[in-house]
């Protein structure tokens, strides 16, 4: 007798992510549920429930992932202190690249060709990597294995590999078009090199910590944004702070830099509490420019020429 046979005979399937098809189909092996379906008590159940606010929010923070980074190389690249009429055009570019391919991908995936998603949801940290808890009956070694592979978190993980490739694809749709009319810069082009560098590096990262980034993302959120406008203020040459509360309220591009960490954090926190108790949520909100506030208002006791040397 095969072990194929063997393995239908048992009562129930082994592993977590084994079943069967449901009637009216013909009972069969205990296998990987095809795509679109999920194993659930021996069975599998075809996914037709909405993703959760947190499922959304983890997919908005691998699109706002890409975007940030487009941001980033764009003004890195550019070398300037100031909104140029081309670098305005090059942010805008990367707005709609990212915007565009995040909807197409939500239109692409079921239901297709509406704003809403079909999902089986997300229940422990394994679901996102059921490649290795395909179970071996018996202990039977490698030929015993019951390959059982499928998404389990459908379609949380395969929507960002179609986001990311739409995005290069619109990138270079876009972006040359944009650099040739606006500027034509070698800095501007720059920014096109550097996304197709960092786009790829975000798929493989997606493919190899997905399950890991989707747990802790909400407060990788929080802690970036609040190094990174820590950061951006210590680059500042003028670190007085009457010098860094007036760069924020007259210099256009460090006000767009600032309100961009602001809405990150606030993402974060969002993301942290799922707004569950919005009263008080809210006020959490609130308190977003208080890492910036804290930074200027303590900057001069941080001045090293002030440090006494001992």
């Amino acid at each position: 007798m095969s072990f194929r046979m063997t393995i239908s005979q048992v009562e129930h399937c082994p592993g977590l992510y084994c079943a069967r098809m449901p009637p009216p189909a013909s009972p069969g092996n205990c296998t990987a549920c095809p795509r679109g379906w999920r194993a659930i008590d021996d069975l599998c159940h075809k996914c037709e429930e909405s993703p959760s606010f947190y499922d959304w929010l983890y997919l908005g923070f691998m699109a706002l992932l890409c975007f940030s980074l487009h941001c980033f190389f764009i003004d890195f690249t550019s070398k300037r202190k100031s909104f140029a009429r081309a670098i305005l055009a090059t942010h805008v570019s990367a707005f709609v690249e990212c915007a565009g391919a995040a909807i197409v991908t939500v239109l692409v995936a079921p239901p297709r060709g509406h704003l809403a998603l079909h999902s089986c949801g997300v229940v422990r940290l394994s679901d996102w990597y059921t490649l290795f808890h395909n179970p071996k009956p018996w202990y039977a070694g490698a030929l015993g294995t019951v390959h059982c592979t499928n998404e389990a978190v459908y379609p949380l993980y395969t929507l960002v590999f179609i986001y990311n490739a739409l995005c290069l694809l619109l990138l270079l749709l876009l972006r040359p078009a944009v650099v040739r009319v606006f500027s034509g810069t070698q800095a501007s082009s720059s920014a096109i090199y550097a996304a197709l560098y960092f786009i790829p590096i975000l798929t493989v990262i997606h493919a190899v910590f997905c399950g890991l980034l989707y747990y802790s993302f909400p407060y990788i959120v929080v802690v970036v944004s609040v190094v990174t406008i820590a950061t951006h203020f210590a680059i500042q040459l003028d670190q007085s702070m009457q010098s860094l509360l007036w760069s924020c309220v007259t210099d256009k591009r460090n006000m767009a830099v600032i309100l961009g960490h602001w809405l990150l954090h606030a993402y974060g926190i969002i993301a942290i509490t799922e707004l569950t108790n919005p009263a008080f949520h809210c006020g959490l909100i609130a308190l977003v420019p208080l890492p910036a506030i804290f930074y200027i208002v303590t900057v001069n006791f941080t001045d090293p020429e002030k440090l006494l040397m001992t």
